[in-house]
């Protein structure tokens, strides 16, 4: 797949969300700007309350013609007509998820800020491989996801790149030009005017 001139946008749902409220705010994002995918990142692990919040979503996504797939939940994506799986432990699942789902369902992973992840993952069949933090960030381990880092995959690796992790208006714009994809999500949400909040960060991305 050729990278574009310029990033596509992802979106990652929040953790956790209110099903009355919601899609709706999903709703206004997706006809707001161009999005490539959704990612379903509840945090539950709760059957019921996944499903539910799928569906939701899939309704959203799909009538807007937005791929979605969900974090880590194989049998899922399968069940729940879903596009595919976004597996956060690398290249370790990458095979098995696509002999559950098939060779059109996409797989991606994510590799944290290792290189030799991303490419055992790119090698195992990923349609595509994220990278993050790319901003400072406390969480995880703290390793941050270097701009070194994406500018050698873009030119090395033919498999698609994802930019995610504390994104920033300032991060953005560095990263835009090493990147297929950035992925936003909590930095997006914890606005109450989540559409207006993503122009600001991708702003550089959405100019005409």
């Amino acid at each position: 797949m050729p990278a574009p001139d310029r990033p596509q946008l992802c979106l990652l749902t929040p953790p956790a969300f209110a099903l009355e409220v919601f899609p709706d705010r999903l709703a206004r994002v997706l006809d707001g700007v161009p999005v490539a995918c959704l990612r379903l990142a509840l945090a539950s692990r709760d059957e019921e309350v996944l499903v539910r919040a799928a569906d939701a979503c899939r309704e959203v996504a799909h009538g807007r013609d937005v791929p979605v797939v969900i974090e880590a939940h194989v049998a899922l994506a399968a069940r729940l007509g879903l596009d595919g799986v976004h597996l956060g432990d690398g290249a370790r699942g990458v095979r098995k998820a696509r002999a559950a789902l098939g060779r059109e369902a996409i797989v991606g992973a994510f590799c944290g800020a290792s290189r030799h992840d991303g490419i055992t993952a790119a090698e195992a069949g990923a349609d595509y491989v994220a990278f993050g933090p790319v901003g400072p960030s406390a969480l995880g381990q703290g390793a941050q996801a270097a701009h070194e880092l994406f500018a050698w995959w873009s030119e090395m690796i033919e498999v698609p790149v994802v930019a995610e992790g504390a994104l920033t208006a300032a991060v953005v714009a560095e990263v835009a030009a090493v990147a297929d994809f950035l992925a936003f999500g909590e930095e997006i949400w914890r606005d109450e005017d989540a559409l207006a909040a993503l122009r600001r960060l991708a702003a550089p991305l959405l100019a005409a």
